[in-house]
């Protein structure tokens, strides 16, 4: 249909310019040599030759400019605008000459102007006007034409072709962007369709994958928690073992809890690493659970605490949970000592001081311990991830809480602060 326009323009723009260069050639006439009237100037000329005026010529028929000069070329008179130069300018002008004689002697000449050469001239210059002019119609149109072109067909298919890129490239959020009279329609809205649907499908891909490595992760983590269980009764029956088969069945139990601790803990290195971050079912609770949960740790009564005043907390107990855990086997870990939890509510918080009685860490190595994979230089010969406190840190803050640590002359102590509800 646009080529079909685009030809019928040519056709018409290319007609009018032979229409145009008709009519200019048409409207130019060459005024016609009337002889009758030419002779009648030169016997009037001829009878007042020495009084020639404008008066002699009044009766004249004579329509062609014309111009009189004496026998040496001096010009005596000339119609208005008429402008006469010289005898030689005539001839090359092709201008009509005619003798004017007094007693039969050549006494001067008429010359009837010829206007062929100007109207030619005319003519020329007037064709080459209308043929500019239709040739800067044609330049106007064929260039708006290829605008057009450009912004309806290779605009959009440039547009494609970034579109195309960036889905390759995996930027699927970048959208396909087309004019409300783009020409495509359909076509184009497939596409970006096609991209929501790309889109929607690797984020269902990524929630999946998440989903599992959150479960990997939550599970191994929670897997260690009886694995250190099991790895402390077994010390501790080996500590009360007397006979010898049951020191070596101990020693196998111990062993194995320590193989299987070394590779939950692997797992969980890289599913965290993975992940980047776990999940809380933040809820508010009573803080009678905190009870139970230091008692699922409390092996041998090696814990000593003090009621836990009674309140509702903001945590999650799956997680809060974790934390205690992880306090305490590092207290059960490296400093071998009897922990005394005390408890106290200070302003918004409900706090717990997690104390041992060990040699505790150097000062510089404080601002470090919550970092991830961080282990202190007293952890040599000692099995573990560097992930216990990085996790803690983590999960108390989602939990509106805080924790810290300080070093004290007689040991070393981590408060647990919970947001009171």
């Amino acid at each position: 249909m646009r080529l079909k326009l685009l030809i019928v323009t040519i056709l018409v723009a290319f007609s009018a310019s032979i229409v145009l260069s008709v009519i200019v050639i048409t409207n130019k006439h060459i005024v016609e040599v009337d002889l009758v009237a030419i002779n009648d100037v030169v016997k009037m000329v001829e009878k007042n030759w020495g009084q020639i005026s404008e008066e002699t010529f009044k009766d004249s028929d004579i329509k062609q400019p014309f111009s009189i000069i004496d026998h040496s070329g001096n010009l005596i008179y000339q119609t208005p605008g008429n402008h006469f130069i010289d005898l030689y300018e005539s001839i090359k002008n092709k201008d009509t000459i005619i003798d004017l004689k007094q007693n039969n002697e050549i006494t001067g000449k008429i010359i009837i102007y010829n206007n062929e050469q100007e109207i030619v001239q005319q003519m020329k210059t007037e064709l080459v006007i209308s043929v500019s002019l239709i040739l800067g119609i044609l330049m106007i149109a064929s260039i708006l034409y290829i605008l057009y072109l450009y912004r309806t067909i290779l605009k959009p298919f440039q547009q494609l072709q970034h579109f195309a890129a960036n889905v390759a490239r995996g930027n699927l959020d970048i959208p396909l962007n087309m004019d409300k009279n783009n020409n495509f329609g359909a076509f184009t809205e497939s596409f970006d369709l096609l991209r929501d649907e790309l889109g929607s499908a690797r984020q269902r891909e990524y929630e999946s994958n998440r989903s599992k490595k959150e479960l990997v992760a939550t599970l191994s983590h929670d897997i260690k928690t009886p694995v250190a269980s099991i790895k402390a009764i077994s010390e501790l029956m080996l500590m009360q073992a007397k006979d010898d088969k049951v020191i070596k069945q101990v020693n196998t139990i111990f062993s194995k809890a320590e193989q299987i601790d070394l590779l939950v803990t692997d797992m969980f290195h890289a599913t965290l690493e993975e992940l980047q971050q776990l999940k809380l079912a933040v809820t508010e609770v009573s803080s009678k659970v905190l009870d139970d949960m230091i008692e699922n740790v409390n092996y041998n009564d090696q814990i000593v605490y003090d009621p836990i005043p009674q309140c509702m907390i903001l945590t999650d107990p799956l997680r809060i949970q974790q934390v205690i855990d992880n306090i305490i086997s590092n207290s059960y870990k490296y400093a071998g000592t009897k922990i005394t939890i005390k408890s106290q509510i200070y302003q918004d918080f409900l706090e717990l001081h997690i104390i041992d009685y060990g040699l505790g860490i150097s000062e510089e190595e404080l601002p470090l311990l919550f970092n991830k994979y961080y282990r202190g230089k007293n952890v040599k010969g000692m099995n573990g991830s560097g992930l216990g406190l990085y996790i803690s840190k983590y999960f108390m803050e989602n939990m509106h809480g805080q924790i810290s640590c300080y070093n004290r002359k007689d040991g070393f102590t981590v408060v647990l602060k919970n947001k009171l509800a």
